[in-house]
């Protein structure tokens, strides 16, 4: 964009003084090179101008909170980097190695606080809502009215992004949560079947034990227990029952028998994994899969780049499946940036550059082809995507149409609430003594709390 106001800019300015006979002017390396048989008062006046437009399109820095810091993770984020270098920006990573709860939210805070915050962090959706009330967030109307926003995301997403009916925030990709990924040579050796129901499942993971191989890799990280438990809750309970339980927070549905057989189903699970889970990283359970010691994994998509680069080096044959019992549903998860107010010219113009490489066709398409994820831009050619990624798009949108697209827990309740329901669920899946009626009485005494304000009021 600025490359092209240059190029009418020096147009005009060759123009205004060759009809006065003031100006030649030639093209070196792309710049324009004036030569001015003038008096003072017209070489003054180049040059202010000359020195105005190059103030505008001076490079700029961004500092960026992400938690893109290893794996594909990372590879993803160097696409948005390179864009961004390639306007003549700088990045700053102001990253971390954690999720988007504790101690980042606290430590982005403090920066806020301080009259120092970055100029773009990852955060999630409910939070978003909570920045933007304290007034710290930037207006990006004029680059979303520029770009059509409104045009090229779903309704859902671009409400999500905005405050008081102006976008704050931009998504870069959609996830989706409720996968089931299978290494098909176990399922084979097995004499198995790909399960679509959970009596299916069970059956075929006894089948892979029974054979000789864990039939579930995970990694038993209070993260990744809330991942297969939203799974399993989708695949039991349905759709109704999630909205209720984990959009609208009814503690009666929480505390209800449809939860009793939600939580039942998710420790069954656990017979099936194998006892090194504890505190596995995802990624070395995906790579269980990837070396033909497990079957199966219940994760988002962002564990696909592994299992893809196995498939293309030969060493893996997988499959994707919705997770049992959600074959209409789909549970899903945005990356989302909120724009913080920066305080100088060039900072503000990295961030509009910033907020609009994250929309733009090319950067959705190499992002997300790195990521696992799917562009949450309408419209974006998948012809490069793999199956999965193909298979995702269509059942997004057939979720879209038939009312079945349900947000990732991340997404709907507040950060305090999210929190204090995956330490219950994670304390449930590592101790045999706590029991489904226990479980069941703590997510309803979450979803009753007051939520923290993740964000404090700030200084007037």
């Amino acid at each position: 964009m600025r490359v092209g106001v240059e190029a009418m800019f020096t147009s005009a300015l060759l123009q205004a003084f060759a009809r006065n006979g003031k100006a030649q002017a030639l093209r070196v390396r792309g710049m324009a090179i004036f030569s001015c048989q003038c008096s003072a008062r017209w070489r003054a006046a180049i040059a202010l101008t000359i020195a105005c437009f190059g103030a505008t399109v001076h490079a700029g820095e961004i500092e960026v909170l992400h938690y893109w810091d290893v794996g594909d993770d990372a590879k993803a984020a160097e696409v948005l980097k390179l864009t961004l270098r390639r306007q003549g920006h700088t990045w700053t990573d102001f990253a971390l190695a954690a999720n988007g709860n504790g101690f980042p939210i606290y430590l982005l805070r403090s920066r806020v606080l301080a009259g120092n915050p970055p100029s773009a962090a990852q955060i999630k959706m409910p939070v978003v809502q909570q920045w933007a009330r304290e007034g710290v967030l930037a207006n990006m109307d004029a680059v979303a009215r520029a770009e059509h926003w409104d045009a090229v995301l779903p309704k859902a997403v671009s409400d999500a992004m905005k405050y008081k009916g102006s976008y704050v925030a931009v998504p870069i990709n959609v996830h989706r949560i409720n996968w089931l990924w299978i290494n098909m040579r176990v399922l084979k050796q097995a004499g198995a079947r790909v399960p679509s129901t959970w009596d299916e499942f069970f059956a075929t993971a006894e089948a892979m034990k029974r054979a000789g191989y864990v039939a579930v890799a995970h990694g038993g990280q209070p993260w990744q227990d809330f991942v297969l438990f939203e799974s399993v809750a989708l695949g039991v309970g349905g759709v109704d029952f999630y909205r209720k339980a984990f959009v609208a927070l009814d503690p009666d549905v929480l505390a209800g028998p449809v939860m009793e057989q939600v939580l039942q189903t998710f420790r069954r699970i656990k017979a099936y994994t194998d006892p090194r889970a504890s505190g596995r990283d995802w990624i070395l359970a995906s790579s269980m899969l990837v070396k033909g010691e497990a079957g199966m994994q219940l994760m988002g998509d962002w564990a696909k780049p592994v299992f893809l680069a196995a498939q293309n080096s030969g060493g893996l044959e997988f499959t994707c499946v919705p997770a049992p019992g959600t074959a209409k549903a789909f549970s899903f998860a945005v990356d989302i940036f909120a724009m913080f107010k920066v305080n100088s010219a060039s900072k503000v113009q990295a961030q509009k550059d910033f907020a609009s490489d994250l929309l733009s066709p090319a950067v959705q398409e190499e992002f997300n082809l790195a990521k696992g994820s799917i562009p949450v831009r309408l419209g974006v050619n998948l012809a490069r995507f793999d199956r999965c990624a193909k298979l995702s798009g269509a059942a997004f949108q057939s979720a879209a149409r038939t009312n079945t697209l349900v947000p990732s827990i991340s997404m709907s309740v507040p950060p305090a609430i999210e929190d204090a329901m995956r330490e219950s669920i994670s304390a449930y899946w590592g101790d045999d003594r706590i029991t489904a009626r226990t479980t069941m009485e703590r997510l309803a005494a979450a979803a009753r709390r007051r939520p923290d304000d993740m964000v404090p009021a700030l200084p007037r």
